[in-house]
């Protein structure tokens, strides 16, 4: 019921913002992408399709804004920006000088909570992409259920859906589209089988990027670009080409042993992130982890699990803990550990609250052919401490680590 009464409040400073910068989507081309994970790649995969093709482009992410080729950063934790924030930007990619020569598109990365709490109410989405829908978000959204339902919203304001027709939320979703006669004209959807309206078999293409969940990846931006009328030979160009984004897995340090920094946050992410690289890994895998606290704590003990299955050592350490005891973070994260039926070696597990010690520890401990893998802050400039924000950056921390090895050899 308070969710509700907020959610009013939040409807009304979306109208608010759509009024005081006269509705500015209605002037773009505008695709949207949820999901789980893959957003930011997907999202950055489009952008980089579209600016291949020579198309004027922006875009909004986790990662920071890019509005008419000028970066601008975002507030602390934010993926879809404020409703004044976002409508701001929009009017910037929008803005009648930049509209002389054709169209203008805009991809925008979209939270559930900005779904929800209307954040991007008033906006025109020509395409929406769901990527996938996982454990993540059930303090807020209660169930699984919900959950796909608060992300059907994307689609359900958008002129074309694009749906992953392999991941699990399909049965929600499917069901929901088929009965539409609203705004969708056209739902097209993508995965590994053929039964998919674009799949491996018709859809061939060379990437830099690991593991199968970035197929699913590429496959949601081919998909979206040959909507757009990108031609092929220009979409597989620039899959060949592109760079992942910051902190996806970004490999900072490869010489005798390999040090990653990564985004996965969630138990799926986890899965697909270490599944992807452990088969190359001929030594160890080390993985830095740990939990958000205040938010929702049933994915701990599955984190904790996979992290485990993977890794041959675990070093569990603070993720912005907020006013939770990270005690109380790591024994929900430890309790999936434990469940699990392979055993670690002694030592393997390590708890170390301290994110730099932990960083050092797990830089100290990696031998040739080994790999460190630090999870869950990647591109995030602060951790959140209590109430506050105190600066942090795990690529300033894996330099300070491996600067303070060097000394020791």
């Amino acid at each position: 019921m308070l969710q509700k009464i907020k959610n009013i409040y939040h409807l009304l400073n979306g109208i608010a913002a759509n009024v005081c910068y006269m509705f500015p989507s209605r002037k773009l081309v505008v695709i949207g992408v949820t999901g789980t994970d893959g957003k930011t790649t997907t999202a950055s995969l489009i952008y980089h399709i579209l600016k291949n093709a020579g198309e004027k482009v922006s875009m909004i992410s986790s990662v920071g804004a890019m509005i008419n080729g000028r970066e601008y950063s975002l507030p602390f934790h934010v993926t879809t920006p404020s409703r004044f924030a976002l409508q701001k930007f929009i009017s910037m990619a929008g803005n009648k000088n930049n509209l002389r020569n054709g169209k203008r598109y805009l991809v925008l990365e979209v939270t559930s909570h900005s779904l929800d709490q209307y954040r991007v109410f008033g906006i025109n989405f020509e395409i929406g992409v769901i990527t996938n829908v996982s454990h993540e978000h059930l303090d807020y959204h209660k169930n699984y259920k919900e959950y796909v339902k608060t992300k059907l919203k994307l689609l359900l304001r958008s002129k074309i859906a694009v749906v992953n027709r392999d991941d699990k939320s399909y049965r929600i979703i499917q069901p929901s589209l088929k009965n539409i006669t609203g705004k969708i004209s056209r739902v097209v959807t993508y995965g590994f089988n053929k039964s998919a309206d674009v799949n491996l078999s018709s859809f061939k293409f060379e990437s830099k990027i690991l593991g199968d969940f970035n197929k699913y990846n590429i496959l949601a931006a081919y998909t979206v670009a040959n909507l757009l009328g990108v031609k092929e030979s220009i979409i597989k160009k620039a899959i060949a080409s592109f760079e992942p984004p910051i902190g996806r897995q970004d490999m900072v340090f490869d010489e005798d042993f390999k040090v990653m920094i990564d985004f996965a946050h969630t138990p799926n992410s986890f899965k697909e992130v270490l599944s992807a690289v452990r088969p190359n890994v001929k030594g160890k895998l080390i993985h830095v982890f740990g939990s958000a606290g205040e938010r929702d704590r049933t994915k701990r003990p599955e984190m904790g699990k996979i992290s485990s299955m993977f890794s041959d050592i675990l070093l569990i350490t603070a993720e912005d803990p907020r006013s939770e005891n990270i005690d109380k973070i790591n024994a929900d994260i430890l309790s999936g550990v434990r469940d699990r039926d392979q055993k670690l070696s002694d030592g393997a597990v390590i708890l170390i609250e301290d994110r730099q010690q932990a960083i050092n520890k797990a830089v100290e401990l990696a031998k040739q052919n080994d790999m460190v893998i630090i999870t869950g802050k990647a591109h995030e400039k602060s951790m959140n401490y209590g109430k506050g924000e105190v600066p942090w950056d795990d690529y300033k921390a894996v330099k300070k680590a491996l600067s303070l090895k060097d000394e020791k050899n």
